[in-house]
C-alpha cells in the first residue's frame, strides 16, 4: 500500500498577493476578526497563558505549570518560536499533557502588522511577508512538537491591523485576545493576579504568563483557582470545551 500523500500547506505566495492592495483601517486589541471571549452561551472560563521567549522572557515559571498539572486545569499555552527553541524539553512535556493546548504566540514576538506599527514601544512586522513568516515559521514548529496544527493565534503585545488578522485565517489559525488581563505581562503581584481571576466570567478569556518564575502569577493563580474550584467554576479552551475543576 503506497504511504499517505503528504499534507499540502497553504500557498503562501498566494497568500501574499491576495492581501497586496489590503490597506488597513484598524489597530490594537480589539480589530475585526479577534475572538476576546468565547461564543455566547459558553459556560467555562478560558485560561491562556504565554511564553513570549527572547531577552528576559526565556525562563520557565515551573510553579504556575505545577500548579495547573496539580488541579488538571485546562489552558491554552500561547509558546513562541523562542521560548520553544530555550526551553525543549519542557515544550514536549506540556505538548503531552492532556488538558493543555498548545497555541501559536508568533517566531519573534512581534505585533503583528502589515505597515510597522508599533505596541509598547516593540516595533510590528512590516510588510504581508514578515507577517507570513512571524505566523507561519512557529506554525510549523508547533505541528511538528505536538503532531498537530495549531489551531489559535496570539501576537507578541496582542496588537493587531484588521489585514493581519485576516492573514493568520488565511494560514488556518484564529487570532485569539483576552477580555480579562490576568498579570499585566507578569508584572502584577500575587493578590492582583488573583484579583484579575476572580473577576472573569464564563466566556471569558484570561491572559497571563508561565515565562516569569519570579512575578506573582504562579502564586495569584494557585490562590484563584481554589476559590473559583469553591465557585463551581469550569475551565476550558476558547471553543467552549468546558472541564469542571476536580
Amino acid at each position: 500500500m503506497p504511504p499517505p500523500p503528504a499534507r499540502v500547506g497553504p500557498d503562501l505566495a498566494a497568500i501574499e498577493a491576495r492581501f497586496r492592495a489590503a490597506t488597513p483601517q484598524e489597530w490594537g486589541l480589539h480589530v475585526a476578526g479577534v475572538v476576546n471571549r468565547a461564543p455566547e452561551g459558553a459556560t467555562s472560563i478560558a485560561l491562556t497563558l504565554d511564553g513570549c521567549g527572547g531577552p528576559g522572557g526565556d525562563l520557565a515559571d515551573l510553579a504556575v505549570i505545577d500548579c495547573l498539572c496539580a488541579r488538571e486545569t485546562p489552558a491554552t499555552l500561547f509558546l513562541n518560536l523562542r521560548w520553544i527553541e530555550s526551553n525543549r524539553a519542557l515544550a514536549e512535556e506540556l505538548a503531552a499533557v492532556p488538558f493543555f493546548e498548545l497555541a501559536n504566540h508568533g517566531s519573534v514576538h512581534k505585533p503583528l502588522s502589515v505597515t510597522g506599527r508599533s505596541a509598547y514601544g516593540i516595533e510590528g512586522t512590516r510588510s504581508i511577508a514578515e507577517v507570513i513568516d512571524e505566523v507561519w515559521s512557529n506554525h510549523v514548529a508547533l505541528s511538528q512538537l505536538t503532531g498537530r496544527a495549531p489551531r489559535w493565534f496570539r501576537s507578541g503585545t496582542a496588537h493587531y491591523d484588521e489585514v493581519a488578522v485576516q492573514i493568520v485565517r488565511e494560514l488556518g489559525e484564529t487570532v485569539v485576545g483576552f477580555d480579562v488581563n490576568g498579570d499585566a505581562g507578569a508584572t502584577f503581584d500575587a493578590p492582583s493576579v488573583e484579583a484579575a481571576l476572580l473577576s472573569a466570567l464564563p466566556g471569558s478569556i484570561v491572559i497571563a504568563h508561565l515565562n516569569q518564575p519570579s512575578s506573582g502569577t504562579a502564586r495569584g493563580i494557585e490562590w484563584a483557582l481554589d476559590r473559583l474550584r469553591d465557585r463551581g467554576a469550569e475551565f476550558g479552551f476558547p471553543d467552549g470545551v468546558t472541564t469542571r475543576l476536580p
